[in-house]
């Protein structure tokens, strides 16, 4: 009977593992990139801080160059319980010229709006005119706190005096309703999570605080 060498056998099971490891990083990345639009169980609603954002992006003409943005919205993001959520679901609608322009106000940045409608939209089981609508809903719907609203300069807190700014402007608004993002000693976001009735809600799981805990850190003047 013929009888591979050692070699050969071990270089083979590698091989076959190999290709099996490569196969299932395809087949989940499949599942999580192709979602069912309308399954989900809540919302995260991404604040971005535009400042930081246009530190980094000063050529971003419709967003910087001394707008005087604070917080925009980042996106609107269907999720999970058990964490992450469906991204990309199969969808032919796109945002028409109307609805963008009803987006500008709030997210001021027509590749972002396109984005993402195609990323996270197109999951929420709306058209695209209803996804945006009920965006808009969601941003209205948080208080920026007073000292946020378009600082002058630069402002320096730690994530527990952010965290309490936003709750005194937000009564009910707890801190596992929460989380803040910060990048190299800046805010970048503050994500809050919202029922489909946009209440705020208890994050699921794997939504973690991404700022210092206890050293402080900048928040950028307004541009």
């Amino acid at each position: 009977m013929f009888r591979l060498r050692p070699a050969l056998l071990l270089a083979a099971v590698l091989a076959t593992c190999l290709a099996e490891a490569a196969f299932a990083r395809q087949t989940s990345h499949a599942r999580s990139e192709a979602g069912r639009a309308g399954q989900y169980d809540y919302y995260v609603m991404a604040l971005s801080w535009s400042p930081t954002y246009c530190q980094t992006h000063p050529d971003e003409r419709e967003q910087c160059g001394r707008k005087g943005y604070g917080f925009v919205l980042h996106g609107l993001w269907p999720q999970y319980e058990k964490g992450g959520g469906p991204q990309r679901c199969a969808s032919d609608a796109e945002p028409d010229r109307a609805t963008v322009a009803r987006a500008l106000p709030f997210m001021p940045n027509r590749r972002l709006i396109n984005h993402e409608w195609r990323a996270h939209g197109a999951c929420s089981g709306l058209d695209p005119a209803g996804y945006f609508a009920l965006a808009d809903r969601a941003f209205a719907a948080v208080r920026v706190p007073p000292e946020l609203a378009a600082p002058a300069q630069d402002l320096t807190l730690t994530a527990d005096a952010l965290r309490a700014a936003l709750k005194r402007a937000n009564p009910g608004l707890e801190d596992r309703m929460l989380t803040l993002h910060c990048s190299q000693g800046d805010l970048v976001e503050v994500r809050v999570c919202l029922g489909k009735d946009l209440a705020p809600r208890q994050c699921g799981r794997r939504m973690r605080t991404g700022c210092p805990v206890a050293v402080p850190f900048t928040i950028p003047a307004a541009q």
